[in-house]
This record gives structure tokens, sequence and C-alpha cells, in this order.
């Protein structure tokens, strides 16, 4: 078993040294060591990966162990153990591709996640879901009921235990409240290099701009609509010939690409959020 240890905390002296004397008292042998310190505040951030199997210390003894160390250096912590997989519902709207790829990753072991459920506010998906054998819940939502449909996605999330959701082109402002039970927790795919061109028709915001280049982002999802966090984008050439239809479909190939990456990124516990920027751990 493998243990991903996460840290943040002001930078200092000794503290790689620290970490890595801490597993190295308990027999870890560490497989990743990955830092970095912002320049603009001066934050320290690291990724540790190391074995379990075959130190010193369980499981459960680690996190008593390390918290003395973590409050010499004013640490902001977690350990992540191998063994326990991540639990991802999927929202999703009208559009099938990103649900779709993410459905096909986890069942070809791409990403290593269990489904526990499919909330749509249509019942057109329901097939997808049924092919891919993972329960579909047709959550139908207007603004008089969006209270009440929300209470049951977030009641729906804790029966599951769902540890994240990702909104696969769903195409619904989830509220505040929503949001607050799952911080940094709600992962977004907008079809457009973000800040550009944010909102519900990018395509042909950039069609009409004549730009030629076309993108996706995925970020965590927060009350200000499209400026979470970033987590991942990429982008592909356009020209001027191509139609609108054109650059949706090319759109599409990305957003499913850059919303996988995030994905496994996040089941990875490679992304830490600083204020409204992100440290990934490649």
């Amino acid at each position: 078993m493998k243990a991903t240890l996460i840290v943040t905390c002001p930078d200092q002296r000794g503290l790689v040294a620290a970490i890595a004397g801490f597993l190295a008292q308990h027999e870890a042998n560490i497989v990743e060591f990955q830092e970095t310190v912002s320049a603009e505040d001066g934050q320290f951030f690291a990724r540790v990966v190391f074995e379990v199997s075959g130190s010193s210390i369980a499981a459960e003894e680690i996190g008593p162990a390390f918290t003395p160390l973590a409050r010499r250096f004013d640490m902001q912590w977690k350990v992540y153990f191998s063994t326990q997989r991540k639990r991802m519902g999927i929202l999703v709207s009208r559009y099938d591709h990103c649900m779709f790829d993410l459905l096909q990753r986890v069942k070809s072991g791409e990403l290593a996640v269990d489904v526990p459920f499919v909330v749509s506010n249509h019942a057109d998906l329901e097939h997808v879901a049924t092919f891919f054998g993972v329960p579909f819940h047709h959550l139908p939502v207007t603004a008089a009921t969006k209270p009440e449909q929300e209470a049951r996605i977030k009641a729906l999330a804790d029966e599951a235990r769902a540890d994240f959701l990702v909104m696969a082109r769903y195409m619904q402002i989830l509220s505040g409240e929503l949001l607050g039970h799952f911080p940094h927790r709600v992962i977004n795919i907008h079809h457009s290099f973000l800040p550009a061109f944010i909102g519900g028709r990018p395509y042909h915001q950039a069609y009409e701009r004549g730009v030629k280049l076309i993108g996706a982002t995925a970020h965590y999802a927060t009350e200000d609509l499209d400026e979470g966090p970033i987590i991942d984008q990429d982008v592909v050439r356009v020209h001027h010939g191509e139609t609108i239809d054109d650059l949706v479909r090319k759109g599409r190939d990305i957003e499913r690409v850059v919303l996988a990456r995030a994905v496994r990124m996040h089941t990875e516990n490679r992304v830490v959020v600083s204020g409204r920027r992100t440290i990934v751990f490649a």
C-alpha cells in the first residue's frame, strides 16, 4: 500500500529534510517527492508518495505521529492511502460526450474511481448510464424547484459517499450552498479557454470574434461563474473557413481530454488549491 502526503505551509529552512527524515525514521520508502514555493506569498507546497507496506509504522499511526512535526512548521496537511478509491458523482444535462468518455475511461481502468450515480435534469442520457451499469437519477429543475432539486443531489451524494462531483456539461449553475458542501470538490468543464468567452455560448462568441485558437478549461466550480481555480486547459487551432459546427466538433474533442485529465489529477491528489489558483503536480 502507498500513501500520498500533501503539505502546505510557509516556506522555511529544513522542510524537505524534516519530511524526508520523518519517513526515513519510520523506514518508509519515498517513491515521489515534488515540492515548489510560490514566489508571490512564500508558501511551500509538497506532494510526497511513499510506501506504507514494509515500513515500521501502520497506516492509522501516521497521522498522530506526523502531527507534532506539522505543528512545528505550521503545516496544513493530509494523507491519502492507495486503498481509498475515490467515488465520483456525475452531473450531466443533454450533451453526452464528456459523460460517455469518463465512463469509458473508468470501465477501461484508465481512471481509478468508482461512479455511484449519474444525475441529470433531463432523461435523455439514461441509456448511456444503463449501458455502463451506473444508476441514473432524473431530477428535473426549474428556478422554483432548484433548492429542492439540489437538496436531493446533496442527499444522494451523501448516501452514495461521493468524494467529489463532476459537471460533465451540466448546464445548470450550482448554488453556493451545494458548492459549500463540496469545497473544491466539484469539477466543471467549460467549453472555452478561460478567462475568454465565459457563459453558455463560447463557440459562437469565438466564431464571431474570429479567433484562431479555441479551447476548454476544467476548473473547480465556485459561486463566481466560470472563475474557479483552473486545473487543466488545452487548445486547438481553427481558421476562417470553418463554421460554428466545426468549432463545436473540435471543441468537444478538447473538452473530453481536458476533463479526463483534470479528473485523473484530482483523484491522484495532484491538485492543491491556493486562493484563486492551483498548484498541479504533474
